[in-house]
């Protein structure tokens, strides 16, 4: 086992890994920017490097400034956290390179499952369900993309092969409107991802997202931790999640999950990864795979017991899996909410000062966040400053006890999303279950109609 990691990354995450680490005995290296010196992760690390100014680019974007503070503090291994270099390939080659580990997949396999094309025809190949399109980058031959669209059959959706986060996406509707959405897809594809390859699906019309966790080690075992709803988004972002997804079937949980473990085998997958799926009317479609730890992953341990972060570090350690895909039970329910620094309507970013920060307790609560009184929110930065996780043996439950953290929740000294997410724990279509993934804006749009 490791005796030093360096956790690359800022944030809840950071605190995370750090409590994960301290828990197995692993001494910790947190590297920072000059906005986060005063960070309740960095005070809590047996030691800290300051790797540059507050810009992402400058610092934790900054692949040499990070692999110089492994060298200097004599770390054995590096954790990505989720976010900033995570699934850069590259990062993940240079750490090996370099002499030390990286707490995630090989390089290969982040390249493969990245680029959106390569890694739907290695699904497609591993048996696993994907939405309806045709293989490969769309040709650059306008009438193609014609007869391609057609065949598929309006609404389509183009996407950047090297997207993420929602970005690099557009709904075609009409055959008049194919091409410039294309052109203008490849153009945005490029200067977010220096990838202007596009491919072309079918557009479902009222999907739910659920994903699929999964954890794979280097002997060839893989097993899959059950499912999350993440259908509660705005704008490609996620809200809130959930654990299981409500009202599926078990069978086809199993069913798919299966597969899912088993595209790991076949792929030679190392550490844990999440299948990302549109769901509608009964059948899954595969999207993407994250190489990487999820924002939503403590409802899934919640819900089973195991420490996703520690299984991280185990697996990266070259230790195998200690349990079989029969030994995984999944009890109760559990529901996240993001908290992020910003209007809870207008969703404008609210950084400042926290002159009062009181965190929620009580029975099957969590809270994840490296907030505290006076802790100042960097503008530079995601707005997400924690997660409060409620679990119950059933979901009505798991969502009583949400409403009543949320209700003792105080954050003051800056704007937070916490009245949205009050507000969407009372609304009857959510709590019924099974809202799809434009619910959220649908509603959004509603509320700002009646104003």
């Amino acid at each position: 086992m490791f005796e030093k990691i360096l956790i690359a990354n800022r944030g809840e995450i950071a605190l995370r890994i750090q409590r994960a680490c301290r828990e197995m005995g692993i001494k910790t290296v947190v590297v920072h920017s000059e906005a986060d010196a005063d960070a309740k992760y960095v005070k809590l690390a047996d030691e800290s490097v300051c790797i540059g100014p507050a810009p992402s680019n400058l610092s934790y974007l900054n692949i040499p400034a990070i692999i110089s503070a492994a060298e200097v503090t004599d770390a054995q291994a590096i954790h990505p956290g989720y976010g900033f270099l995570s699934e850069n390939a590259d990062f993940s080659e240079r750490v090996e390179k370099c002499g030390f580990v990286f707490i995630g997949p090989r390089a290969e396999t982040i390249r493969l499952m990245g680029d959106k094309v390569s890694a739907k025809i290695a699904m497609k190949k591993a048996g696993v369900p994907c939405v309806p399109g045709v293989e490969g980058a769309l040709p650059e031959n306008p009438a193609e993309i014609i007869k391609i669209a057609r065949s598929i059959g309006y609404p389509v959706i183009i996407k950047a092969s090297g997207g993420g986060g929602g970005r690099g996406m557009r709904v075609v509707h009409t055959e008049a409107a194919l091409l410039g959405a294309v052109t203008m897809t490849r153009a945005e594809a490029q200067a977010a991802f220096n990838n202007p390859t596009v491919y072309m699906e079918k557009y479902l019309e009222n999907p739910r997202h659920i994903e699929f966790q999964v954890l794979a080690d280097q002997h060839g075992n893989a097993v899959y931790l059950g499912e999350r709803d993440c259908s509660m988004q705005r704008r490609n972002q996620k809200v809130m999640e959930e654990a299981p997804a409500p009202l599926l079937n078990p069978r086809l949980r199993n069913k798919i999950g299966e597969r899912c473990a088993e595209a790991c085998r076949k792929i030679g997958y190392r550490g844990a990864g999440t299948f990302e799926f549109l769901y509608e009317n009964g059948e899954f479609f595969f999207i993407e795979m994250n190489t990487r730890v999820q924002v939503e992953h403590p409802v899934t341990e919640m819900i089973t017991g195991i420490d996703i972060v520690q299984q991280q570090i185990r697996i990266a350690a070259g230790e195998k899996l200690p349990f079989r895909q029969r030994d995984i039970q999944f009890k109760g329910h559990a529901i996240e909410c993001r908290i992020n620094a910003e209007h809870p309507y207008k969703f404008t970013p609210s950084p400042g000062r926290i002159t009062s920060w009181h965190a929620p307790g009580g029975p099957g609560i969590r809270v994840d966040s490296h907030a505290y009184n006076n802790y100042y929110v960097p503008p530079h930065y995601d707005s997400m400053i924690g997660k409060v996780i409620a679990y119950g043996d059933t979901r009505d439950q798991a969502m009583a006890r949400m409403r009543t953290a949320l209700s003792e929740m105080a954050v003051e000294g800056i704007e937070t999303n916490i009245a949205l997410h009050r507000d969407l724990l009372l609304d009857a279509a959510f709590m019924g279950g099974g809202t799809s993934i434009h619910y959220l804006e649908e509603r959004l749009a509603e509320r700002n109609k009646d104003k």
